[in-house]
């Protein structure tokens, strides 16, 4: 038989129904002694079976056993095509929209030289469904026939009996349309989500006929909300359960197909009508949709893409169970690969983002409710998962580890493990939590292993390059990162993080490479991925290291970014603020105030860039219009006090200490209150508290970047007051004096260090960035050496050494 049949790869094995393993015994039976009435007859006795995939399983296993008899020695092979036709056409007479079905009868047809009917079937089935195995191969078939002119000897008997099933044969062509009447629910639970549900709302609306929202429990605008939409809400006490409380949506639904989204969750609106039409595929069960996670913080570029099932049938057994990360997929025909199709539908998820999070506690309300199915008894591999993805969010690493090494050492012992869905998230989070934990050795294996059982998943190939960096081996890690390039970012089946082969793996490229290579690296991450503005920041901070004036680098990023939102300008203003070019920067931040005035992280960038330029009194009033109970208060008073003692006003300095006792820390109020004494002639206080150090250190920068070397001079004994071991503070502030140039001031704190502490890497490696800053590159080779003898892990001798040699 020259043709392919449509059979599909099961994502789980079969099991059939007694009633379907005694016919098709039958049928078989029926095909050795060439009885191919009886053959038909069985067909007709799949009625008996009540489940309908079990009973569309059996049709398609009757079929197939049809067309394997044409194999087998005497059997009378035109009759036998005839008997497939005749049974197949009869279940297209059911319903038409069945293009496994509609393939079947082709190949019959094609068998029995109809080529132009079976070539009008083969097209209605891509029709129907463009995923159908070998249809296309079967079309180019005819076409080879057709070309050769070959045709298929039968007898008038067939030829006769051949005729009104082509009548059939052409109705079904002519019926196997989508449909365009199935509605759409969307189902939804939610609780306290007036600042995300309108948005959610607004992107799907289009896309489905209902809306069900269950609330349970809202207390701010959540239900006027949902009811502004159309929706109908259902009030539910919340129980703990997920499961229980979805089930309550579904239970009122009324459409066809069912959508379920969290109230954090967007489509995306261009694939609105993608998402309606799926409706029309009434041979599906159920759909994947491609789901985005962004993580991190907002707007950081960081997300992860997977498949998640969205989308199915309104059937009285498809319903949840779990008390979190309810599942439902159970009940779907698992067995029957056609019913469960993945789309390109997208679905965007903000829930992961850290801001997120942190608002609503997610990570720890999540634990609470697995901690409960954990005293219920529940066990399983897929429960520690969850159990230890919560604990890697809140970073608790070691708890992590354990209960992910032990949820994948569970599933080795699972034939199918690669059939579970959440299996390529567990290999990736494993080789995070050991990463983290330390265990280097063992996180490396790790990934090795998880490769092994899903190959062309970059993201663990990603995770060894930064094992790989992280034990400073720079040129490891490289070649990791390039075999990331090559693979490409991993399919969405295998939840991946997005970018690990692509724009991640450049920027961590560009991380570990300088000169040239750095800036070349972050302009083809720029110029390939203009969406994402990871390298904005580095690219503009390397070309202004490279010598790059401030106006051309402005130039080179907006004319590489589509669109400069207010996102990039900000990123931007940032590194021209590092760099030193204050006032292009403070250009970058008035930019972002006008498109967004009350982003108080720009006002206060934007003092910060002016403070720069010496104008104390305008940055303390831009720093003074960000509000009280603000997260960017404690900066902007902290920008405003720094403006006050600068230029000399300790009038104003001490009110605003008094007036902004709530908004400061404690380390703000003793470092502040502490420069304002030495100001007021009162003197330096004996000790600082310990944790004003990072903001000691911070403000000591900052008056040097401004050149105040009166003030710096004035609170510089303070580093040796905050509690801060001594060799601590030789380091700070030969890593400051580096920064800021003042390199004579670099050395002799890094000579002090090993004069009173005796050499070690850290030291030898700020001399020898000394030493190359000052263009002595066999000088800085000879200590960058030396600091890697004394330590081969420290990273920042490794780098140094190896620029040093690329340069030579």
């Amino acid at each position: 038989m020259a043709l392919r049949l449509s059979t599909p790869k099961s994502s789980a094995p079969a099991q059939p129904t007694r009633v379907a393993e005694r016919l098709a015994a039958r049928a078989q039976s029926a095909l050795l002694s060439r009885d191919y009435k009886a053959y038909r007859e069985v067909f007709g006795e799949t009625a008996q079976i009540e489940d309908i995939h079990r009973r569309y399983q059996a049709r398609k296993n009757l079929i197939d056993q049809g067309m394997a008899a044409a194999g087998q020695p005497g059997q009378d092979v035109a009759q036998l095509f005839l008997a497939v036709a005749r049974a197949t056409i009869s279940l297209l007479d059911e319903n038409a929209r069945e293009p496994y079905f509609l393939n079947y009868l082709g190949v019959a047809l094609y068998e029995l030289g109809q080529l132009d009917v079976a070539e009008q079937l083969f097209r209605a089935a891509l029709r129907l469904d463009d995923t159908v195995p070998f249809v296309e191969g079967n079309l180019r078939e005819i076409a080879r026939r057709r070309r050769e002119r070959r045709n298929v000897p039968i007898s008038q008997g067939v030829r006769a009996a051949l005729q009104p099933l082509l009548a059939r044969a052409k109705d079904a062509v002519k019926n196997a349309r989508r449909v365009e009447d199935h509605t759409l629910s969307l189902c939804m639970i939610v609780k306290d989500e007036e600042e995300m549900l309108p948005r959610t709302l607004a992107a799907v609306k289009p896309a489905v006929d209902e809306i069900i929202v269950v609330d349970t429990g809202s207390t701010d605008r959540t239900v006027e909300i949902a009811e502004s939409f159309g929706a109908k809400v259902l009030h539910h006490e919340w129980t703990g359960d997920f499961a229980e409380a979805r089930n309550v949506s579904l239970e009122a639904a009324t459409g066809d197909w069912i959508v379920w989204l969290d109230a954090d969750e967007v489509l995306v609106a261009e694939d609105a009508d993608k998402l309606r039409k799926l409706a029309g595929q009434t041979w599906r069960e159920a759909f994947y949709l491609v789901e985005t996670n962004f993580t991190g913080d907002i707007e950081d570029g960081t997300a992860v893409t997977h498949n998640a099932l969205r989308v199915f049938r309104n059937r009285p057994e498809y319903r949840f169970k779990g008390r979190l990360h309810e599942q439902m997929a159970h009940n779907l025909p698992g067995y029957l690969a056609e019913r469960v199709a993945h789309t390109q539908v997208r679905i965007e998820h903000y829930g992961y983002l850290g801001v997120v999070r942190e608002s609503k506690d997610k990570a720890r309300r999540n634990l609470e409710l697995l901690e409960k199915q954990t005293a219920e008894g529940v066990d399983t591999a897929y429960h520690k998962f969850n159990l230890g993805s919560e604990y890697l969010a809140l970073g608790e690493f070691q708890k992590a580890s354990d209960f992910l090494t032990r949820a994948w050492k569970e599933m080795e012992q699972e034939p199918n493990r690669t059939n579970f869905p959440y299996m390529p998230s567990l290999a990736s989070r494993v080789v995070i939590a050991l990463r983290e934990t330390g265990r280097l050795d063992e996180a490396h294996r790790q990934a090795d292993e998880g490769l092994e059982v899903f190959p062309g998943f970059t993201d663990l190939v990603y995770h060894q390059a930064n094992i790989a960096k992280e034990r400073g081996d720079v040129e490891g890690a490289k070649a990791l990162y390039r075999r990331c390039l090559e693979m490409g970012d991993a399919p969405s089946k295998y939840s991946a993080i997005a970018g690990c082969g692509s724009y991640l793996a450049l920027m961590a490229l560009a991380s570990i490479a300088t000169g040239q290579e750095q800036i070349d690296l972050l302009t083809r991450c720029l110029d390939e991925h203009p969406v994402f503005y990871g390298p904005v920041l580095p690219l503009a901070t390397a070309l202004l290291q490279a010598g790059s004036e401030p106006a051309d680098v402005v130039t080179a990023i907006e004319s590489r970014v589509e669109n400069p939102t207010a996102t990039v300008r900000f990123m931007l203003g940032t590194g021209l603020y590092e760099g030193g070019a204050a006032a292009e920067a403070e250009a970058q931040f008035r930019g972002v105030l006008d498109a967004q005035p009350d982003l108080a992280t720009a006002r206060v960038a934007l003092a910060e860039a002016v403070l720069s330029q010496q104008r104390w009194g305008e940055a303390a009033e831009i720093a003074a219009r960000v509000p009280a109970g603000d997260p960017c208060t404690a900066a902007a008073r902290r920008t405003q006090l720094f403006a006050h003692l600068v230029s000399g006003d300790t009038d104003a300095a001490a009110r605003l200490l008094g007036e902004s006792a709530a908004d400061l820390t404690s380390a703000d109020s003793a470092l502040f209150g502490a420069w304002l004494d030495a100001s007021t002639g009162k003197g330096l206080p004996a000790t600082l508290p310990n944790d004003t150090v990072p903001l000691l250190t911070a403000t000591l920068e900052a008056l040097l970047r401004t050149t105040q070397v009166d003030a710096f001079g004035l609170i510089v004994p303070l580093t040796e007051r905050a509690g801060l071991p001594l060799r601590e503070v030789r380091e700070t502030m030969a890593a400051m004096y580096l920064r800021r140039g003042y390199l004579d001031s670099a050395a002799d704190e890094w000579i002090s260090v090993v004069q009173d502490f005796g050499p070690d890497a850290r030291a030898l490696t700020g001399l020898g960035l000394v030493a190359a800053a000052r263009d002595l590159r066999e000088d800085a080779l000879v200590f960058a050496r030396e600091a890697k003898v004394l330590d081969p892990s420290h990273e920042p001798a490794s780098l140094l050494v190896q620029n040093l040699e690329l340069v030579a």
